[in-house]
């Protein structure tokens, strides 16, 4: 069992905050439900989607969180959404795709652009110091070493804790050694990195909602 746990379990097509159990799941909400995971982040009032065939990432953490934003309706009215926060000392991701709908009501048409980028093996997109606010995830992972309900302050793997958050002590946390996704489909809020190196990328802005990246 000890193997199982500690040697690189897989979870297959495992959603929404990259949590490996309900238990975890559970603990994460209820953590932020009580206020003992207060942290703050303003975020826009769109969510973007993001794809990867591949995503390696070493000294990965995990954490309850709270982006504050507005609605994108009158950009005025102020919102909080709860978010996993996902973080990596380093990475590397291929065949990245990431894509933002907008709509633009003075002219009444929706707009779409799309980036990728690391399109082989050969040339990845490379990230330190990465954060994802994430608010759904579907990909197969597999985690090495990995230390599910770490508290917060207590953790020893990924970045610390981003500026403009207040994780309390005791909040809920997982770590891992390294994290490898593969097939990864995501909705986020944010993603912020200390250097992040876009190889081979192609931008595109257009009105065909196919410009998505799913």
């Amino acid at each position: 069992m000890e193997s199982q746990v500690r040697g690189g379990t897989r979870w297959k097509r495992f959603a929404v905050v990259m949590v490996p159990s309900v238990a975890a799941t559970a603990a994460v909400g209820i953590s932020l439900a009580q206020g003992a995971l207060a942290a703050s982040f303003s975020v826009s009032g769109q969510e973007f989607k993001v794809t990867a065939s591949h995503l390696e990432g070493w000294g990965f953490a995990q954490y309850g969180g709270i982006d504050t934003g507005y609605t994108s309706t009158d950009g005025k009215t102020k919102i909080q959404r709860p978010v996993a926060i996902s973080s990596f000392d380093r990475a590397e991701i291929t065949k990245m795709c990431q894509s933002v709908k907008t709509e633009i009501p003075l002219i009444g048409k929706t707009i779409y652009l799309r980036l990728e980028a690391g399109p082989n093996a050969q040339q990845k997109v490379e990230a330190k110091n990465l954060y994802i606010d994430v608010a759904q995830l579907d990909a197969d992972a597999t985690f090495k070493n990995i230390d599910i309900g770490v508290a917060v302050q207590d953790k020893t793997r990924g970045p610390a804790v981003k500026d403009g958050e207040n994780a309390l002590p005791g909040g809920f946390a997982q770590q891992a050694e390294k994290a490898d996704l593969r097939n990864v489909k995501q909705t986020a809020w944010a993603t912020t990195a200390g250097t992040f190196k876009l190889s081979g990328l192609k931008m595109r802005l257009g009105g065909d909602p196919k410009m998505e990246c799913y």
